[in-house]
């Protein structure tokens, strides 16, 4: 899953993208509220984390123009403000959920996960299609019980195709959704690494959708 991570203050901003990362997702970050905006308006993200106090732009208005615009993704708001009424006017922005300084990381990757499952219509940590079940909290993928050996680019087009199972998503949605704004993209890839997921999982899981892209197909 690819995130975007809009907060100013440098050592934050650098720990919650070395977490996102390791919990195997596609990390942007942004310094500022009119950065953030321009991100979050043009680029492709299954979730932001977005701190209210920002300069530029604060959070809350980012959050009103990212709505107004028509964006939906799930957004996680932080702030270090103890006043009630400023969660509330960001769950009134439009925020799917908040958090306030200082916090676990352990909570926010879990918030995180809740959201991007919500949006997806699914109740679960573990996402299931027949044999194949993707752990979310732990990154860990499995066939009939066997753990399956992943590369992180792996996990990431599985975890993403399983999100969205029954689906078909094209090439670039996946391009989109796998990798950082600044990691040098090729659509090619991702047919090596479907074709390497194939190989991995039963036969005719993963279709593929002539001219269209790949779906994840729930076995009858």
């Amino acid at each position: 899953m690819r995130i975007l991570v809009v907060e100013d203050e440098p050592t934050l901003q650098a720990q919650l993208a070395t977490a996102l990362t390791a919990a195997s997702h596609a990390v942007d970050c942004a310094g500022n509220g009119v950065d953030g905006h321009y991100m979050g308006e043009s680029g492709a993200y299954d979730a932001v984390v977005l701190d209210l106090g920002l300069p530029g732009l604060d959070g809350i208005s980012v959050l009103r123009k990212w709505r107004g615009a028509g964006r939906n993704m799930p957004v996680l708001i932080l702030t270090a403000r103890d006043g009630w009424h400023e969660k509330v006017a960001g769950i009134d922005a439009g925020a799917d959920d908040y958090l306030t300084k200082p916090f676990h990381m352990e909570e926010l990757l879990a918030r995180l996960r809740a959201l991007i499952r919500r949006a997806g219509g699914h109740a679960s940590a573990e996402l299931a299609c027949g044999p194949l079940v993707v752990d979310t909290r732990n990154g860990r993928a499995t066939v009939d019980g066997q753990a399956l050996s992943l590369t992180g680019h792996e996990y990431r087009v599985l975890a993403y195709l399983i999100h969205h199972r029954d689906e078909v998503i094209s090439r670039a949605d996946l391009v989109e959704h796998i990798y950082a704004q600044d990691f040098d993209r090729d659509s090619n890839t991702v047919e090596v690494f479907i074709a390497r997921l194939r190989k991995k999982l039963p036969a005719g899981l993963i279709e593929t959708v002539r001219g269209l892209g790949y779906r994840l197909t729930t076995p009858p």
